[in-house]
């Protein structure tokens, strides 16, 4: 390898290393027995396999968020979760249907953020006895007003054929072929975003 091959490589590592995108697979659930975290933790293992960003799992539980305008709550689990979705430049939402729509510590969690959500791309994967379509559609919406841009493919898992006994995840085939057909989305309007930023 000549000196220009090796000035070449490094300045195409550096390029690659700078434009490497976060993706943050955001659990929508915080409930005792919840099954976001078998179907996020298998979307983030489908969607390492492919190289394409820096995927983590963000899990809403984990920051305590009180209800927002609630008085005489600690403010540190609002300042840490503003810090994690601010580093992100593209989501994946797992969501699950309850009463036709998402939980209440998913929407209490969007509606504590603005401008830490704005101009970023997302994917939904949602569940529910119909696929969680309906909570789906409703966090479209929800998405639309905070500036983030939902892409089309939307794989939708069924209780009754893609978990077992309804609680253990066993995701037909066809299923991850949407996840990365998802991504496949996701991706380029994360860079897309990422200009106007």
């Amino acid at each position: 390898m000549n000196i220009f091959s090796r000035l070449f490589g490094t300045k195409q590592q550096e390029e690659t290393t700078m434009t490497t995108l976060n993706i943050g697979i955001i659990l929508g659930s915080t409930r005792e027995g919840r099954l976001s975290p078998q179907v996020g933790n298998w979307v983030k293992e489908l969607a390492d396999k492919r190289g394409d960003a820096n995927y983590t799992v963000i899990d809403i539980a984990d920051y305590k968020l009180p209800l927002l305008g609630e008085e005489g709550t600690d403010a540190s689990g609002a300042a840490a979760w503003s810090e994690a979705i601010a580093k992100q430049d593209g989501f994946v939402f797992i969501t699950q249907e309850y009463n036709h729509s998402i939980t209440g510590s998913l929407k209490n969690a969007l509606d504590y953020l603005r401008a830490e959500w704005n101009n970023k791309a997302a994917g939904i994967v949602s569940y529910g006895s119909v696929g969680g379509a309906r909570a789906a559609e409703h966090l479209r919406g929800i998405l639309g007003e905070l500036s983030v841009a939902d892409v089309r493919v939307h794989p939708a898992l069924s209780l009754f054929t893609d978990f077992e006994n309804g609680s253990v995840l066993k995701a037909a085939p066809v299923q991850a072929d949407s996840v990365n057909q998802m991504l496949d989305q996701v991706i380029p309007w994360s860079t897309a975003l990422k200009t106007i930023r």
